[in-house]
Order: C-alpha cells, then structure tokens, then sequence
C-alpha cells in the first residue's frame, strides 16, 4: 500500500454552496486538493503512469492531481475526505492490470457464428425484387 506524505500535499480554503445556512456565506469549509503527481518521489515508476492516465480531466497539464471536496460542513472532514479519495485512487492503481490471455474460438462457436451469418444473409436475400420469371 503506497502511502502519500502531507508534505506532498497542497491544500486550498475556500467558501462552499449547499446547506449549512449562514455558515456557508462565512466560513471556507470546502477544500482543493492538489498533489504533484509527475513529480512526486512517493510513487513508483508504473503506479504514476497508471494515475496519470486514469485521473482524467482532474489532471493539470503540469501532471497536478487537483481533487475538490464539498460533502461536509466542516473544514477539517473535507480535507479528510479528499486524503481519503486521493489514497483510494492511488490503492485502486497500485496492481498492475492482469494481461490478457489469448484464447481461440471454439469449433461449436464458428459454427454458431457461420449459421447465423447464413440465417442472415437468406433474410435479406429475401428482401429484393422477385425475378421476372
């Protein structure tokens, strides 16, 4: 399991819609999330590859993992909630994929495949102009 240190990460305050009444118009609950993901000497070669690729439209062009988190009223289990998202993302492409295995069609499979090509065919065989015999 790969672990992230806080000196790695970047934090960013700011005000937050949704409930929470007057709160919402004075505190900074919600929080951004930014990790150097190109940069950072945490992650090994491959895992960084993997995250890159699947971080998406939350990547930067400079590689920085931006993550926004809204769903508390509280400063403090935002900032949590978005360390928490950013390790699942990490723990989710941390094993490399299993390669596939090439397999060959079964002799019954190409039989199917070759009498629904036959069914299909006579169908639209079907659909012409008769002859003018």
């Amino acid at each position: 399991m790969i672990r992230i240190g806080e000196d790695e990460l970047e934090f960013r305050f700011f005000r937050a819609g949704g409930p929470g009444g007057q709160n919402v118009n004075k505190v900074a609950t919600a929080v951004e999330l930014r990790f150097d993901a190109r940069g950072s000497p945490s992650l090994p070669e491959g895992v960084r590859a993997r995250l890159l690729k699947a971080a998406g439209r939350r990547l930067t062009l400079e590689g920085i993992l931006v993550l926004t988190a809204t769903r508390f009223r509280t400063q403090e289990r935002n900032r949590q909630d978005a360390i928490d998202r950013l390790h699942t993302l990490i723990d989710s492409v941390a094993a490399p994929p299993r390669p596939r295995i090439a397999t060959r069609p079964t002799r019954a499979s190409k039989e199917r495949r070759l009498k629904a090509k036959t069914r299909r065919s006579q169908i639209k065989s079907g659909r012409g102009r008769p002859d003018a015999d």
